[in-house]
């Protein structure tokens, strides 16, 4: 009988020290409890902020939620980036990153930030993809381009035909990486 008493009171203390744990749990509030802001690094009427606003109605609807959507454009999405990260970490306030967030570590000195580091990927929404063309004057296979863009500097940049700022910003990244690869 001895160890039937003993098991109770092990069981009985057990719920004891789970009880604060659990009364936590019965009073936390279920997400989203409030409207969600989404801030995007790009000036309104730009490729993320249109990719967010059509992203907006289903992302409302799914999470039951308002989602606001809040355009802070400026050095190169830092500004955006620095807001989200210092914003209370509880899931209320989301960034919408882009390529420029990847490059940013690279080409500013002073960032109060790691993005890596100091941000959680939450999903991925879209994806850029990168199409390699030649101009029809030149007779590169894909192997021969990479190597004409070593011996030529800048052939590969040259070749590309992109027609938006962000694609030639996006692919000229993009042809250096190329231009950088040991094939």
């Amino acid at each position: 009988m001895k160890s039937f008493q003993r098991r109770q009171f092990l069981r009985l203390a057990a719920s004891a020290a789970a009880l604060p744990a659990m009364s936590r749990l019965a009073n936390a509030e279920a997400y989203p409890s409030r409207p969600v802001r989404l801030l995007v690094g790009f000036a309104p009427g730009g490729g993320t902020d249109v990719m967010t606003r059509l992203l907006q109605p289903a992302l409302s609807q799914g999470l039951g939620q308002q989602i606001v959507i809040e355009n802070r454009p400026g050095a190169g999405t830092n500004i955006a980036t620095e807001a989200v990260l210092d914003a209370t970490p509880d899931g209320y306030t989301l960034l919408a990153a882009s390529l420029a967030n990847a490059g940013n570590a690279t080409l500013y000195d002073n960032l109060k930030f790691n993005f890596l580091r100091d941000s959680t990927p939450v999903a991925g929404i879209a994806l850029d993809p990168f199409v390699l063309e030649v101009t029809p004057c030149e007779t590169y296979r894909a192997a021969d381009l990479v190597f004409a863009s070593r011996a030529k500097r800048n052939a590969l940049k040259r070749c590309m035909f992109l027609t938006t700022a962000r694609w030639r910003a996006a692919s000229c990244l993009s042809a250096s990486l190329i231009s950088a690869s040991r094939l």
